[in-house]
C-alpha cells in the first residue's frame, strides 16, 4: 500500500480513531510510518498537557480602550467610499457627471439623421408663443422707436 496515502490517516489514529486493518498490517511492515505515528502520538500528549495562560483582568479594557482609538483615529474622507453602496452611487454620478460634460451640447439639438438645421417649430397665430416669436424675429425693428414714431405719425396724418 502507498504510503502517502496513508499517512492522511495517521493523524486520526494518533487522535484515539482506531486504526484499519490495512493501516495496521502497513504500521507493522513500515517502520519510517510507525516512527511518525508516535512522533504524531508525543505531541498531541505534549499539547494537552499544555494550558494557555489567562489574559491580564484589564485585557478586556485595554482592548476597548484601542478599538476606540482607532475607530476615531480611522475617520477619514475616504473611509465612507469603504461602503459598497455609497461607493457604487458615486461612481454612478460621476459616469453621468462626465457624460454629461461631454455630451450636454448634443442634448440641446435635435441631432436625428432625419433633422434638419433650419426645421423650426411654427406656432399657432396669436398663442403666447407665437407672440415671442415674432418678438425674437422682429427684435431689431421693434427697438428702433424712430420707425415706429413714422409709422404712428403716417397714420395721424392720414386720419385728418
Amino acid at each position: 500500500m502507498n504510503c502517502n496515502h496513508l499517512r492522511e490517516q495517521l493523524i486520526d489514529v494518533a487522535m484515539g480513531t482506531p486504526a484499519s486493518v490495512e493501516l495496521e498490517q502497513h504500521l507493522h511492515l513500515c517502520s519510517p510510518c510507525a516512527e511518525v505515528l508516535t512522533g504524531l502520538r508525543q505531541t498531541l500528549s505534549v499539547m494537552d498537557e499544555w494550558k494557555a495562560p489567562e489574559p491580564s483582568p484589564y485585557f478586556d479594557v485595554r482592548m476597548q480602550a484601542r478599538l476606540r482609538e482607532e475607530k476615531a483615529r480611522s475617520r477619514s474622507f475616504f473611509d465612507w467610499l469603504r461602503k459598497p453602496a455609497l461607493g457604487l452611487a458615486a461612481a454612478v454620478l460621476l459616469v453621468a457627471g462626465v457624460g454629461l460634460f461631454q455630451y450636454g451640447d448634443a442634448l440641446k439639438y435635435n441631432t436625428s439623421p432625419n433633422a434638419s438645421a433650419d426645421h423650426k417649430i411654427v406656432a399657432k397665430t396669436g398663442t403666447a408663443v407665437a407672440d415671442l416669436q415674432y418678438l425674437d424675429k422682429n427684435s431689431d425693428l421693434l427697438t428702433d422707436f424712430d420707425a415706429l414714431d413714422a409709422l404712428d405719425s403716417s397714420s395721424n396724418s392720414d386720419v385728418n
